[in-house]
């Protein structure tokens, strides 16, 4: 690099720097920041390089745009360590207020992908329910969780339980470790609505399998939304894996199991250990 681009980087990471600084210190959510058109001339910077800066703090999460209208404060993410735990226990770990909105609860039969995930029979019955998660008032994630009718026939009895690691751990059928399998895509025109996102779609699904002592007790589906959520995993050195017994492998040590609310890091292998995206 040389001296012109060394100085170009520079000015943008002053900028960038000023910005960030302004955010932690003066402004609050929601909060316009300066103009472009003002940081170029408090700066004496092009308006591109002041645009770069802020192009970086919006990839960032930090400030978000609105059309029409200018650049805000974003508000902060939420950011899960990938542990077995409830979406209501994260939440108000966090000083924020948790809620829900049930959409669906009823007894459905098991589809194909359903039933393998949860190791049953297709068309056997399952516990369905469809919720949208909540944190302080701002749609956070949509849930959709199964859990097998032969395990927990009385599950729904007095409608659908606030926390459903709460509900398997009234039944016996405490969560002792999960798997998560994490991916990025685009919302669909009802998830978008649901999570009152605008132009910007992206999201964070994640498959989640529960299991209690040697079987899966609970499957579920979530989409959260990308700009108030990311992932945070613990990492340590290799060991061996952690194969669920009953499916062609001789069970390992592995962590402590979850039979509380206070819950211990599960490993964060191929198939991440489950988040704090809590059912």
């Amino acid at each position: 690099m040389d001296e012109s681009e060394q100085g170009a980087a520079h000015k943008y990471l002053t900028v960038r720097d000023h910005l960030a600084t302004l955010v932690a210190q003066e402004l609050r959510v929601g909060d316009a920041i300066p103009s472009e058109r003002h940081l170029s001339q408090q700066f004496g910077l092009s308006r591109m390089t002041v645009r770069q800066a802020v192009d970086t703090l919006v990839t960032e999460g930090v400030l978000v745009r609105e059309q029409g209208r200018g650049t805000f404060v974003a508000p902060q993410r939420i950011d899960f360590e990938m542990r077995l735990t409830t979406f209501g226990e994260e939440m108000r770990r966090r000083g924020m207020e948790p809620a829900t909105t049930v959409l669906t609860a009823q007894v459905v039969a098991a589809t194909p992908d359903v039933a393998t995930a949860l190791e049953i029979e297709p068309r056997q019955k399952v516990h369905f329910l469809y919720r949208v998660r909540s944190a302080d008032g701002t749609p956070i994630c949509i849930e959709q969780v199964w859990v097998p009718v032969a395990l927990a026939p009385t599950l729904f009895d007095a409608g659908p339980p606030a926390s459903m690691y709460e509900a398997l751990r009234d039944l016996g059928l405490a969560p002792e470790w999960g798997e998560d399998t994490l991916s990025a895509d685009e919302a669909t025109d009802t998830e978008a609505s649901l999570l009152g996102l605008g132009d910007a779609r992206a999201v964070l699904r994640a498959e989640r399998r529960t299991y209690s002592v040697d079987s899966a007790t609970m499957f579920s589906r979530a989409c959260y939304r990308a700009d108030r959520y990311s992932v945070w995993v613990p990492l340590r050195a290799p060991r061996p894996a952690l194969v669920p017994r009953g499916r062609g492998a001789t069970p390992v040590p592995g962590p402590a199991p979850v039979g509380s609310d206070t819950t211990s890091t599960v490993d964060a292998s191929a198939s991440a250990a489950a988040s704090g995206g809590g059912r």
